[in-house]
């Protein structure tokens, strides 16, 4: 059966909110964090706007050594620092022991180095000026880079692993983190995922065609999950962290739990039989959700909120579809779903760490936060879920269990079951 698995702190660096009180109220409130890029706008970029956390390298004053911070550059890594030591702390845990904690480990996922260190490196080599990068370059161009300075800094001697799997990275970074509880080889995790979508990120999807373009001039509008009106996806930027641990552990030391990870899938559809590169197969999807519940012995009648992937693409009406045959569920008897990303955007690989955050928040609080942006649902998503289970405003409601998953490119799905603590 395996260890009880908890959540003890929570971390978020988000474009609508840089701490957990913020970011609370942010979605509560259905505030958006996405505006327009002057920069993007030079760049005759199609889609100009983006979700762009409020940060600032003063902010790290307080959690890296002055060192550290003078030589930092890549803000993916400052925001997963940021993230994690928030939630470390916010678990009661000190961040000065000079001990090696071999029970504590680390799963931190990104996408890419920070391109714009990638360019000065490359910029600097190309003009014969190597001598002038400085010794602090590889520890921020490497995907490891994340976990190496989370790990460092809070002394974790268990599993040190950064994950990559596009989209889907956040949910399976957090499903790791608690296989390896679960299983009795750490006694608490760090997990999360960060990401920083600079110009080069940015361009490269916006040249697909898939970003949203027509509300430039309105970039509190321009996320539209599961609306007629939504055109593409808005990218953004941030990170989300979480302490997880084994319930026993958590106990002996009288720490707050938030709620518990019962279960959770992770597989890919093989980009077989309508997966593809950049679209997840319906046969993928829909076992990965029916695994996660099995593993959760949960049953689909059980789930009261669905935390969807849900892009504003046109694969959100096939999400839909996906996730109403796996649970055997339509209409009205449907859970309540939303999608964080109508008011941050796509963080891509943050999308599921912070997305995990606010599901649990939700948990914790009772609450549905609201869809925004969605006054004309898509009729084939009303055709399938219902309206009432569209909220637009937010809900106070008992969440006893929610189902968050994500889809990433490579066709790669993550589901997670999260449970509502009880003792």
């Amino acid at each position: 059966m395996g260890k009880r698995v908890v959540i003890t702190g929570l971390g978020v660096v988000s474009p609508n909110g840089m701490d957990i009180p913020d970011f609370l109220h942010a979605i509560q409130n259905g505030i958006s964090g996405i505006s327009f890029v002057p920069q993007f706008e030079e760049l005759k970029f199609n889609c100009q706007v983006s979700g762009l956390p409020k940060f600032e390298w003063e902010q790290l004053r307080n959690y890296i050594t002055e060192t550290s911070l003078y030589g930092l550059k890549g803000k993916g890594i400052a925001f997963g620092i940021k993230a994690a030591l928030d939630a470390w702390t916010d678990a009661g845990n000190e961040i000065v022991s000079a001990e090696t904690l071999w029970e504590t480990g680390c799963v931190f996922g990104s996408s890419v180095a920070d391109t714009d260190v990638i360019k000065n490196a490359i910029t600097r080599v190309d003009a014969k000026e190597s001598k002038k990068l400085g010794s602090r370059v590889v520890e921020q161009i490497m995907n490891s880079g994340v976990t190496a300075y989370i790990s460092g800094r809070l002394g974790l001697g268990n599993k040190i692993i950064s994950n990559s799997s596009a989209c889907a990275t956040g949910t399976q970074a957090i499903l790791m983190g608690y296989e390896y509880i679960k299983y009795g080889m750490a006694k608490r995790m760090v997990v999360g995922s960060s990401e920083f979508v600079d110009a080069y990120v940015f361009g490269a999807f916006d040249s697909m065609r898939v970003l949203s373009r027509k509300f430039n001039d309105q970039p509190e509008k321009a996320s539209r999950p599961m609306s007629i009106t939504s055109g593409g996806f808005v990218p953004g930027s941030g990170a989300g962290a979480l302490i997880l641990e084994d319930l026993d552990f958590a106990l002996a030391r009288n720490a707050t739990i938030y709620a518990e990870i019962v279960g959770g899938s992770n597989n890919s559809g093989g980009q077989r039989s309508g997966g593809t590169m950049t679209a997840p197969g319906a046969a993928g999807v829909i076992r990965c959700i029916q695994e996660a519940l099995a593993d959760a012995n949960a049953s689909a009648e059980s789930i009261d909120l669905v935390s969807g992937h849900l892009t504003a693409t046109i694969a959100d009406k096939f999400e839909i579809q996906n996730w109403s045959d796996a649970l055997d569920r339509r209409g009205d008897d449907f859970p309540l779903v939303n999608s964080l990303k109508s008011m941050i955007g796509h963080c891509l690989s943050a999308a599921g760490s912070i997305e995990t955050v606010a599901a649990v928040l939700q948990i914790k609080h009772q609450f549905v936060h609201p869809n925004i942006n969605l006054e004309d649902p898509n009729p084939e998503i009303v055709d399938l879920i219902g309206e009432k289970n569209l909220p637009v405003k937010m809900i106070k409601k008992e969440i006893n269990m929610v189902a968050k998953a994500n889809f990433g490119f490579g066709d790669v799905n993550t589901c997670l079951i999260i449970s509502k603590y009880n003792k």
